[in-house]
């Protein structure tokens, strides 16, 4: 126990002052690059249902950091609007950088006021990044479609400063698909401007399309400033499994890149059967912390 505990004189206000540092502690270093984050997406089925107990197990997992997803003006936050959110992750010790937010009517020049929404909500709750976590079908058929996408993503970025924020962009493997020399993810990161528009780089969706990711860092260093870390099953590629049982090389691309990475999310789509889902997500957890990150 901290001295300030067990000293004799003033014990209450004390241990108060120590448990307020140890908490703003806990919130710098989940702040950093240092702390583990979770997509809350790999625990859709049960945080639909009970986002206070999914939260709470989150940070008893080990978690500093969460990513949202599915954040609606009518639904808020998994049922709580976003000073509710906010105060229960703040409850837990836990921070949100960055929320993956629905941009298809607005990239398709349907709905301008949807990244204003997205913007405020994020704001409430303390994210740095709003994030583009996919695009529909319809809006990537041809190169011309990706610099039109391009376009509008820079103007979005553009948005988001204005409000001191950020953009970013999560891909899977459909943007790895040729275009003539080119796919059309290199096409985003030509005609986006890489000081508005930053990338959060899924490792399994990168190995997935068959792309070295440590190159892609590599030939554009700054741009990179996120991570989705979920691990490959060995016998079917479609399928994830906790950090470190998997197939992909992480312990390389960890001792290589990290040091350019602001915020690295585990995220699993897919448990084994009979897994427990807080079982699996403090394991990935303990791995990259106890074994990626001090490699």
């Amino acid at each position: 126990m901290a001295p300030a505990i067990v000293s004799c004189s003033s014990n209450s206000e004390k241990a108060e002052d120590a448990t307020g540092t140890e908490n703003a502690e806990n919130q710098a270093m989940a702040a950093s690059g240092a702390a583990i984050g979770i997509q809350l997406y790999s625990l859709r089925d049960m945080i639909q249902k009970d986002v206070k107990g999914v939260i709470a197990k989150v940070a008893e997992a080990g978690y500093k950091k969460v990513e949202t997803y599915g954040y609606s003006k009518e639904n808020g936050y998994f049922g709580l609007d976003a000073n509710a959110f906010g105060e229960l992750l703040k409850s837990h010790d836990l921070v949100s950088p960055s929320g993956h937010y629905g941009m298809d009517p607005y990239l398709s020049g349907e709905n301008p006021e949807l990244l204003q929404s997205y913007i405020e909500a994020g704001k409430a709750i303390g994210q740095s990044y709003i994030v583009i976590p996919y695009l529909g079908d319809k809006l990537r058929t041809s190169a011309d479609d990706y610099k039109k996408l391009a376009k509008r993503m820079n103007e979005a970025a553009t948005e988001c400063q204005k409000a001191g924020m950020k953009l970013a962009y999560h891909n899977h493997d459909f943007e790895f698909q040729q275009f003539g020399d080119m796919t059309g993810y290199d096409i985003l990161l030509k005609e986006t401007d890489p000081e508005l528009v930053k990338m959060e780089l899924d490792l399994y969706w990168v190995d997935r399309g068959e792309k070295d990711p440590v190159a892609m860092m590599q030939e554009h260093p700054g741009r990179f400033v996120m991570w989705h870390v979920k691990d490959m099953d060995k016998n079917d590629r479609t399928l994830n499994t906790e950090i470190g049982s998997g197939s992909i090389d992480y312990k390389s691309i960890f001792s290589k890149e990290m040091a350019q990475v602001e915020h690295i999310y585990v995220e699993q789509e897919n448990f084994a059967e009979g897994m427990d889902p807080y079982k699996s997500i403090r394991q990935s957890h303990d791995y990259i912390v106890n074994t990626l990150m001090t490699a």
